[in-house]
């Protein structure tokens, strides 16, 4: 039987990304999906009705309470349930601190901390009512290192993306939720080019790749596969974790 036979995962910034990656191996292990995105998302799931499984989108920002709560209230008329809640959805700005602008600040940290509590605090009263579910958070391999200086908002945001979900894992565990953290390394992904020329993206990629004792680029693959973990029965007792992925980079 495959890992998430018949669940519902509700997975934020799915339509493109690490997160669409997410969504794809979720559905080929036998989940249904529920994507929350501020994008189109009719690719996404074109892609995951052909491996067979039920998905459907929702225009979403994470940083408002009533779309989030239409989110999840969508799953629960749709599939009746929400088993894993995949938080995804995640911005930056690549901006020196003192360079930086109030409201890049604020952005990063509404999407990135704010987004993260609404959609726990959602799917977990759905949750509840279950007796059981699993939270998966996106923070970064970066929180506790300065491997760039020009990101700040970023890397601060995920440090409190790991602190929460600890918070959060002691809270929900009577009620059967696990609440865990994946730290990546850098990624080729849409966020990695962002307010960056393809040249900085070639020569940031290139310094990572040899940092790596691994000698590699992070995959997104290597992010799902691990997502996926936490989402099955196999971790059913691993909660308030925050593990990376980053090729031992450290």
């Amino acid at each position: 039987m495959r890992r998430l036979e018949n669940r519902v995962a509700v997975v934020t910034g799915g339509a493109r990304g690490l997160g669409k990656e997410i969504c794809l191996t979720f559905a080929r292990e036998g989940a249904d999906i529920v994507i929350g995105d501020v994008i189109d998302m009719e690719d996404a799931v074109k892609e995951i009705r052909g491996l067979g499984r039920k998905a459907i989108g929702v225009k979403t920002d994470v940083t408002k309470k009533e779309q989030v709560e239409n989110l999840i209230n969508t799953a629960v008329e749709n599939f009746k349930r929400v088993d894993i809640l995949m938080n995804d959805a995640g911005i930056s700005r690549h901006v020196h601190l003192m360079a930086m602008a109030d409201k890049d600040w604020d952005a990063v940290f509404a999407v990135n901390l704010r987004g993260i509590f609404l959609c726990t605090q959602a799917a977990a009263a759905q949750m509840i009512k279950q007796k059981g579910g699993r939270i998966i958070n996106m923070a970064s391999a970066s929180v506790d290192s300065t491997v760039s200086p020009a990101f700040p908002a970023y890397q601060t945001s995920k440090a409190g993306v790991v602190q929460f979900t600890k918070a959060a894992a002691r809270e929900l565990g009577p009620h059967g939720i696990t609440v865990n953290a994946i730290g990546p390394a850098m990624v080729e992904t849409d966020m990695s080019h962002v307010d960056k020329t393809p040249e900085e993206v070639a020569k940031q990629l290139e310094a990572v790749k040899k940092s790596v004792p691994l000698g590699r680029i992070c995959a997104a693959q290597d992010v799902a596969n691990l997502a996926l973990f936490f989402a099955s029965d196999e971790a059913s007792f691993i909660t308030g974790q925050f593990v990376r992925v980053d090729g031992g980079r450290g």
